[in-house]
């Protein structure tokens, strides 16, 4: 089977350069490999997602020279197909209503902090309620749903970190797959949409790398192979945070619209990536140059100063 990739983005900003990164990622792995390279939008987040940020990430793409080969999945158009997967879930007993606010999960939570954007880790309230109880309490409040966290390590092989191990149950404890509010959670969509699409490599930021033992968990439960996984170090701004969606000289639409060579842009990712000297460069240059063994293993850090000197900004 040849290589399916894919970048899924939130249009909840304008992207930065550490985005555009992984996306140029993605789809040198894919045109080296000769396979295909997929967009997917995630924009579950209905309340910070903009239409104007989806607008300029098509614009932000295309200029790079990123075409995808498919129409982009959009995730919230995909309701009923998130719903059948939680029925497949529900009629094989891996799944359960939870009542519970966050304030109650926190002051029930042995542990004071969990996988954090899990928050803390869910201690099985709601898991052993009776009918009655259940009923009872949906009467007031709308449910989420949690996954049933297999007991031990799940392990993987990731294709830049090697191999990765964690205890769900014990880390993060059973975890939510719907929300109350009816849509469904990041974990249950991404292998849904990875299944349906058929990827069979996913390259991503390594700020993902916890969340993959659970969605390993859900690819075993529906019964669908998973992909292989690369998680890649993020790059990180001089203050040692994560770059954020934001305007100014990290922010892909600003070099846009400031007319700044793209081969210049795509020269400065390459330097962050281990695949150039920083040097102006063509895509095709990249493709040929493209060997997953040459990717950091560690964060990257971008100065701004320097950043400026590689664009060439004032």
């Amino acid at each position: 089977m040849s290589l399916r990739g894919r970048f899924a983005p939130s249009p909840t900003g304008r992207i930065h350069l550490g985005n555009a990164r992984s996306a140029l990622l993605g789809w040198l792995q894919a045109r080296a490999a000769e396979g295909r390279f997929l967009l997917r939008i995630e924009d579950l987040d209905r309340a910070r997602c903009r239409p104007a940020f989806l607008d300029d990430l098509y614009r932000d793409l295309t200029w790079l020279g990123l075409d995808w080969d498919e129409p982009p999945l959009v995730q919230s158009e995909r309701g009923e197909v998130y719903q059948a997967a939680l029925e497949t879930l529900e009629r094989a007993g891996r799944v359960y209503p939870c009542f519970c606010t966050r304030a109650e999960i926190a002051r029930a939570a042995s542990a004071p902090h969990g996988l954090g954007e899990e928050g803390p880790r869910y201690p099985g309230t709601c898991a052993a309620l009776t009918p009655e109880a259940r009923a009872a309490r949906a009467a007031t409040r709308p449910p989420a749903w949690r996954f049933q966290a297999i007991p031990g390590e799940w392990c993987f092989e990731d294709g830049l970190h090697g191999r990765y191990c964690q205890d769900v149950a014990a880390a993060v404890g059973d975890f939510v797959v719907r929300r109350n509010d009816g849509v469904a959670s990041y974990q249950l969509a991404v292998v849904v949409d990875d299944a349906a699409s058929g990827i069979t490599d996913v390259l991503r930021g390594d700020d993902l790398l916890s969340s993959t033992p659970r969605q390993l968990q859900l690819y075993d439960a529906l019964g669908v192979r998973p992909p292989r996984f690369w998680h890649v170090p993020l790059v990180l701004g001089e203050d040692g945070k994560r770059l954020a969606k934001r305007e100014g000289a990290f922010a892909v639409a600003e070099l846009r619209e400031r007319g700044i060579a793209v081969e210049r842009v795509l020269g400065l990712l390459a330097a962050w990536s281990g695949l150039g000297d920083g040097t102006p460069v063509t895509l095709e240059e990249l493709i040929h140059r493209f060997r997953p063994e040459l990717l950091p293993r560690t964060p990257v850090v971008a100065h701004e100063t320097l950043l400026k000197e590689a664009l060439g900004l004032g």
